[in-house]
């Protein structure tokens, strides 16, 4: 009954702004993903007749494959390139945004090697994003919808990178900001969020007790004028991650790959991902070929994991306990879709455990030079626990996801990750110690 009242709150808060229309692009509507109902562009995220969670629907370009590709080719070096397939005004390259996107796609030889991969193994490294995390991609898509409702106020609830995301979009948009975040965040992740001088407030509780407040917020007049970003525009935010898909493929030579390992918090990023390869392959943009999709979580937080592994359509919660706090999600939105997806593609949903999330950070940073943050170690970690599960082919081409840098998780790794020696000066110091004949 709670979900239900936060629902109908929020259908009718936004039932006068979606008598009018507004410019975000191809985006049409928004659709129901249980009852298919359609509504009109607005702040709006739950469905009035079954409650379920919205959606963008889109008019798609039309025409030529080949023509929309050369469009695409000549756009800017970031998510703007792909403006024609995202909620966002024909002009928005030319607004103040931060612009993500169209980060590394890194061919992994040596991670291959040491994985037995020998289909191609590639790294999309979203930590090269302006505030080093894929975060980025969706907040920027939020930002313009958040302009196009007139929205003065940015905000979020958050297991950190979002925060830090959010306060930077809103200062280079002009827009105030208010985050809010578990109370016992890395503390690199809490200096990044704070820096950009917006309101940053920690919530004693867990990311689901977070995320909780802010519903209550949304309906509440201290919260009029706000745009959450993973609340009230979260149909909208979640579109960001399909540009991952996009720019995924489009470096590979417009080809799909033959499997894909995404971490899992919310499980949006996966949906959007899988909702972005079959969009292209709607748009005759990259050949229609079977895909698998693979999910990946830390032990001490895998409520999907543990759903896909007892044959569960519904998702349990949990209580998080894991290093891997950007997936600590104990309730997750989106996992009964990931689920759904996972299994219709063939792939599967696996866990680590933190010992093993501290290894994989250890050995894509000594293999690749790339350097994660937890996610990323779940992700490399799950990888290997698929391949030798025998769940994920080595002979296919396979790409991991890196979502972010390694430098806001440094408790994760400082205490194995010290100087070799301390030595004197000289060069008999040197010698004396062993260093440098391995």
């Amino acid at each position: 009954m709670r979900r239900k009242g936060l629902a109908i709150m929020a259908v009718q808060t936004v039932a006068a702004s979606t008598e009018s229309s507004v410019d975000l692009g191809p985006a049409a509507a928004l659709s129901c993903r249980e009852c298919g109902e359609r509504f009109a562009l607005g702040p709006l995220f739950a469905c009035a007749t079954c409650f379920g969670p919205l959606e963008v629907a889109y008019d798609l370009p039309t025409g030529s494959p080949d023509e929309l590709k050369k469009r695409i080719e000549a756009g800017p070096d970031n998510i703007w390139r792909y403006a024609p397939l995202l909620p966002v005004p024909a002009d928005v390259a030319d607004k103040p945004n931060i612009n993500p996107g169209f980060t590394k796609l890194v061919k992994a030889d040596n991670l291959a090697r040491e994985l037995g991969v020998t289909g191609g193994l590639y790294v999309k490294d979203d930590s090269g994003n302006p505030t080093h995390s894929f975060k980025d991609r969706v907040v920027a898509i939020a930002v313009e919808a958040a302009r196009a409702f007139g929205f003065t106020t940015l905000s979020c609830s958050s297991t950190g990178n979002l925060a830090g995301a959010v306060g930077a979009a809103a200062a280079r948009a002009g827009l105030r900001s208010c985050v809010f975040i578990p109370h016992d965040l890395e503390q690199g992740k809490v200096v990044m969020a704070a820096v950009y001088g917006g309101e940053l407030v920690g919530i004693e509780g867990n990311y689901d007790d977070v995320n909780r407040f802010c519903s209550e917020l949304i309906g509440d007049p201290l919260g009029e004028g706000w745009g959450f970003v993973n609340v009230n525009l979260r149909p909208y935010y979640g579109e960001g991650s399909k540009t991952l898909a996009y720019e995924i493929c489009e470096q590979l030579g417009w080809r799909l790959p033959d499997q894909i390992v995404i971490p899992i918090a919310s499980g949006s990023q996966l949906t959007k991902i899988d909702k972005g390869l079959q969009e292209l392959i709607k748009l005759g943009l990259v050949e229609d070929k079977p895909y698998r999709i693979f999910g990946a979580q830390a032990e001490g937080c895998s409520p999907v994991s543990t759903a896909f592994k007892a044959g569960h359509d519904v998702v349990r919660p949990q209580k998080p306990n894991t290093i891997a706090k950007s997936l600590a999600i104990g309730n997750p939105a989106d996992g009964p879709y990931v689920l759904d997806i996972a299994r219709r593609t063939g792939g599967a949903v696996e866990d680590v455990n933190d010992e093993q999330v501290v290894d994989a950070i250890k050995l894509l940073a000594r293999t690749e030079g790339i350097f994660a943050e937890t996610a990323g170690g779940v992700t490399v970690g799950v990888t290997k626990k698929l391949i030798e599960a025998g769940l994920l082919d080595p002979s296919l081409s396979t790409v991991i996801l890196n979502t972010g840098d390694g430098l806001k998780t440094l408790d994760a790794v400082a205490a194995t990750s010290q100087a070799t020696a301390t030595i004197r000066p000289s060069l008999d110091a040197f010698r004396a110690a062993g260093l440098g004949t391995s």
